[in-house]
């Protein structure tokens, strides 16, 4: 959901750097062929997810959610000579779909690719991280938050994505709608623990910005 009209995001859009070709045409196959296309970061997404990183110049990314790839190119760009992105997926059904743009891309060494839950492959990381970008299943925010937080630097951006939920977290939630529950008590949480500080985005669905301390 975006809070703001398709008018002014296509303005924004225009006044923004351009969106690659490579990934115009990941985009494009991404709606044309696979299920849930709106979970992609898209131009306007991509673009701020790839000046963050430039400005963050991580030598390690960790992105919990891959999908099919576009917001792990983009927060390639910003990677150090030697940096890695490491991305973690539980869908094997993507996995040829992700190598094959991550191929076309000038990243392709610097991604390492991982299949599986996310809660079972982070503890086995002895990286720390500069940027991490989490969207993934949502039930699961505060988990990876707890799992991540102390694999992330001093100064390190965590970067969060859906945290509007549609605007749903706004409004009375009901017992059985554990998403936005989540998504609510994952909002609190970054917003009161002490060892980071965040700001909340109402950019598309909603995107925080928490850096560690």
């Amino acid at each position: 959901m975006d809070f703001v009209s398709q008018e002014i995001l296509n303005y924004a859009e225009g006044f923004s750097e351009a969106e690659p070709l490579i990934l115009q045409k990941l985009r494009k196959e991404t709606w044309q062929k696979i299920i849930g296309p709106r979970m992609l970061s898209g131009h306007l997404q991509g673009r701020l997810l790839a000046m963050i990183s430039k400005i963050v110049q991580p030598k390690n990314i960790l992105e919990i959610g891959t999908y099919t790839g576009y917001a792990t190119i983009c927060l390639s760009e910003g990677l150090t000579e030697n940096g890695k992105i490491f991305t973690i997926d539980n869908n094997e059904e993507l996995v040829d779909f992700q190598i094959k743009y991550f191929n076309l891309s000038n990243f392709s060494s610097k991604i390492i690719q991982h299949t599986g839950n996310a809660l079972d492959v982070i503890p086995q990381f002895k990286e720390t991280f500069d940027l991490v970008f989490i969207d993934a299943d949502k039930t699961n925010y505060s988990h990876y938050f707890d799992l991540i937080i102390d694999k992330v630097n001093s100064g390190g951006i965590i970067l969060t994505d859906n945290v509007l939920w549609g605007g749903k977290v706004i409004k009375k939630i009901s017992e059985n709608d554990l998403d936005t529950q989540a998504i609510y008590d994952y909002n609190l949480k970054i917003n009161t623990d002490k060892r980071v500080e965040t700001i909340l985005l109402p950019f598309r669905d909603g995107i925080s910005i928490t850096r560690k301390l």
